[in-house]
């Protein structure tokens, strides 16, 4: 297991950006996949993007593509989550989470996938 905490969220207006940070503890932090997702009141938790152990693959939901991009400093052992032309309907909180499967690329999609998690980051976007 890995621990991870979040750290970047607030509110914003429509239209303006915000850069989430995931900090994880540990020296194998290569060894993870790292994915974001989010949960908005009475919603499930859904997944928002991933990358691969060094970064060579990205993956993004759809309603993301073009504006948020993910990568990760595994020097730092931090994974990024960068969000441009923020929507309301982004308004979530944001957490990061990480798996050491070989597998993980097969269901990257599906929280069960990732065995560890951070406490959140709360995303607000304002009309």
């Amino acid at each position: 297991q890995v621990q991870l905490v979040e750290s970047g969220g607030g509110l914003v207006q429509a239209g303006g950006s915000l850069r989430l940070s995931c900090a994880a503890s540990g020296r194998t932090f290569s060894r993870y996949a790292m994915a974001w997702f989010r949960q908005a009141p009475g919603e499930q938790r859904e997944f928002v993007a991933v990358i691969s152990r060094i970064g060579v693959s990205t993956y993004y939901t759809d309603s993301v593509k073009g504006r948020f991009t993910i990568s990760r400093d595994n020097a730092k052992n931090t994974v990024y989550l960068q969000m441009n032309s923020l929507k309301p309907e982004d308004t979530a909180v944001y957490y990061c989470a990480a798996t050491d499967s070989t597998s993980w690329s097969i269901a990257y999609y599906k929280k069960e996938t990732f065995g560890s998690w951070g406490q959140g980051t709360q995303v607000t976007v304002s009309s």
